[in-house]
Parts: structure tokens; C-alpha cells; sequence
């Protein structure tokens, strides 16, 4: 007889991601971004530029600018709530990164996790999705994408027929 643990009773049902898909930022002001899932990665990544420390009067705020690779024009954010952290890149090498806390949207539930900021220019992707925040919430299949973003257009869909059948 297999014993069953105990967290295995309570644990909530994990939701399948896809390797890449296009989520929302609401706090940034950022919508349909292309997200990339990446298993090896531990911390998620957001894509910036020109990131600074700012002070103003006694406070430090981290400044930097958002590109969403949408064709909108980059814009600048400031945060008083970040921290930094040595973070191994694709390539091994240790570099120190700004982290800050912001809310994501995936399959129509609000996140709250942390980000590294990087410079992601040159690669296809302007968000990485990485294991702290996937952890005890998604299972990836590869063979899948844009799971959220689908399901976001489908309740977008199904919310505006119920309008019009009730009008």
C-alpha cells in the first residue's frame, strides 16, 4: 500500500503553460507581451534598458525604461521596492541584477513575483518566465502556446455575447 502525503490531498491542481505565451502586466501598463517559459531559469526576467539608481531627497528610487517590443514607444518606471542579486545568465556568467516586484497575469489569475531586470534586446523574447514563479502553479508542455492569451480571448468573447443576449 502506496501512503498518500498529506500535501498531496490539499495541493490545488496544477494549470499546463505552454512554452511561450502573452501576458499582461497591469501595474506597468503592459498588455500581450511574449513571454518565453524557460524550466532552467530560476527568477523570471523583464526587459529594460538604462537602468539607474535615482535620488531624490533621502530616497532611492530604481529607474528604467520598458520596451515591450509591440512597437510602442519605450516608457520610463520608477521603483522605491527593489533589491539586488547575483544571477547566473544562459551563458553561466554571474552578473549583478536590479529585482523588482510586480504583478503578472497568467490564465486570469493576478501574481505577484519578482523580476530581474535585463537587457533582453537581442533575444526573441522581452519576458522569461522562470521556475519560482511557475513552482506549485503550472506544468509546461512544449508542444503548447499561448494557453492564457487564448483563454483571455475566450472569456473576453464569452463576457461580451452574454452582454449582447442580455441588451
Amino acid at each position: 500500500m502506496n501512503p498518500i502525503a498529506p500535501d498531496a490531498l490539499s495541493t490545488k491542481p496544477k494549470q499546463i503553460i505552454g512554452m511561450t505565451d502573452l501576458v499582461d502586466f497591469p501595474d506597468l501598463g503592459l498588455f500581450d507581451v511574449q513571454a518565453k517559459v524557460d524550466t532552467g531559469a530560476f527568477t523570471s526576467a523583464l526587459h529594460c534598458k538604462d537602468v539607474r539608481l535615482r535620488k531624490t531627497g533621502l530616497k532611492t528610487k530604481l529607474s528604467f525604461w520598458l520596451i515591450d517590443k509591440t512597437g510602442l514607444p519605450a516608457r520610463k518606471f520608477y521603483s522605491d521596492k527593489f533589491s539586488q542579486r547575483m544571477i547566473r545568465n544562459s551563458f553561466g556568467v554571474a552578473e549583478l541584477r536590479y529585482v523588482i516586484k510586480t504583478r503578472i497575469v497568467l490564465f486570469g489569475r493576478t501574481i505577484q513575483t519578482e523580476f530581474t531586470l535585463a537587457d533582453r534586446e537581442q533575444l526573441k523574447n522581452p519576458i522569461l518566465l522562470g521556475r519560482k514563479l511557475l513552482r506549485n502553479r503550472f506544468l509546461v508542455d512544449v508542444s503548447q502556446k499561448n494557453l492564457s492569451y487564448d483563454a483571455k480571448i475566450a472569456r473576453q468573447t464569452h463576457v461580451s455575447s452574454t452582454q449582447s443576449a442580455t441588451d
